[in-house]
């Protein structure tokens, strides 16, 4: 009867670590940048873990035509979304024993 109390103290235990390990994360994630980039570095967006925009770079030749500059604009900044998303989806599920949580991301 009292072995199941002990189970359920220690999923708990377990419960409350991977809690704590999550908030880590978010924090160390807000304090992280990454980057992304098109046009062969001509263009390159830097965001926070946090997913802000931190800092855009044009090359000045990256191109004159503004939709092109939009696009490849676009395509940086999506970049460096996903490789934050990648790497906290990447430590989330690790700090969860290896369960997969991309659908609660």
């Amino acid at each position: 009867m009292f072995g199941n109390l002990g189970e359920m103290a220690g999923m708990l235990k377990k419960a409350k670590e991977m809690q704590a390990n999550m908030k880590k994360i978010k924090e160390d994630m807000a304090n992280s940048e990454f980057e992304g980039s098109s046009g062969g570095d001509k263009v390159r967006v830097i965001v926070s873990g946090d997913l802000r925009v931190q800092a855009v770079y044009v090359d000045n030749d990256a191109c004159s035509d503004p939709a092109t500059l939009a696009e490849l604009f676009q395509l940086a900044a999506n970049a460096a979304l996903d490789n934050a998303k990648g790497t906290l989806q990447r430590k989330m599920s690790e700090a969860a024993g290896g369960v997969d949580l991309s659908g609660l991301l």
